[in-house]
């Protein structure tokens, strides 16, 4: 299969499933912790696709791959 996109990345796919999972973990919390813990892990979920596609537009330049390695081993632990 050919890469065209950062869609096409199974490390993309697996974090944009992890970011959905993050939100409906969040919508449990009290709504008092709203601008305080849920907003800071909402955030730093969304980085993780954001990141990916990112370093995958720059062409897989070095950044990138040394990045990648980094975020599948997080998400296959998860």
């Amino acid at each position: 299969m050919k890469i065209e996109s950062h869609r096409d990345l199974i490390v993309w796919q697996k974090s944009m499933d992890m970011v959905v999972q993050i939100y409906q973990l969040t919508n449990t919390f009290p709504s008092t912790e709203t601008y305080r813990i849920t907003s800071q892990i909402t955030r730093a979920a969304v980085s993780v696709p954001a990141n990916i596609a990112e370093g995958h537009a720059r062409g897989g330049s070095k950044n990138a791959k040394m990045i990648m390695p980094i975020f599948w081993q997080y998400l296959k632990a998860h």
